[in-house]
């Protein structure tokens, strides 16, 4: 049975899963697992530079991956970052219909996200620069530059596995996971 985004059921089994999995795999984590996910949250919510430089910004951020069948990621990838003056509510990944209703949605594809995530590119200056599109107000973005910056340093902390460094086979023997995660929390939509 699959659970529907947005109820109550979907948050509860999201959540139980992401610490369930965080209990029992660890670092490095391969890059947008749930574990990956829920290690990423406890970053921030603990952070207290992030906290100071975000307070008054509010919204959710969404992370748009595009897909890049080569490195085993078949369908787009939307990570919610619900984001409340300095508080981080929750990070989830979330079906397109919601992922492209965020209030900041930062679309770009995956070797640009690596590029972000080991601290290659910052993610303020891909955006002026047209690298990572941006829908929503650039001027809230470039106020809280800060702390956005600070997301991506966070974030670029999670011991991470990405999917191009991952052997052809294993990301082969991964693909089921990923399909069942998909229909159980109805991320295809």
């Amino acid at each position: 049975m699959a659970y529907v985004y947005g109820t109550t059921e979907w948050e509860e089994a999201f959540e139980g899963l992401v610490g369930d999995l965080s209990e029992v795999e660890k670092p490095p984590y391969i890059m947008g697992t749930p574990a990956w996910i829920g290690a990423y949250r406890k970053l921030i919510q603990e952070d207290e530079t992030y906290r100071r430089l975000a307070r008054g910004w509010e919204g959710s951020v969404v992370i748009h991956i595009l897909p890049e069948p080569g490195v085993g990621l078949e369908d787009d990838m939307y990570l919610m970052l619900d984001l409340w003056n300095g508080e981080c509510r929750s990070v989830r990944l979330v079906p397109r219909s919601v992922g492209e209703e965020g209030d900041y949605v930062l679309t770009a594809d995956y070797h640009r996200w690596k590029q972000v995530m080991t601290g290659e590119l910052d993610a303020t200056k891909g955006m002026i620069q047209g690298k990572i599109r941006l829908k929503g107000n650039l001027p809230t973005i470039v106020r809280y530059a800060k702390a956005a910056t600070r997301l991506t340093e966070l974030v670029g902390m999670v011991d991470t596995i990405f999917l191009d460094e991952i052997p052809p086979e294993e990301v082969e023997a991964f693909k089921p996971w990923v399909d069942f995660i998909r229909e159980e929390f109805s991320l295809s939509d």
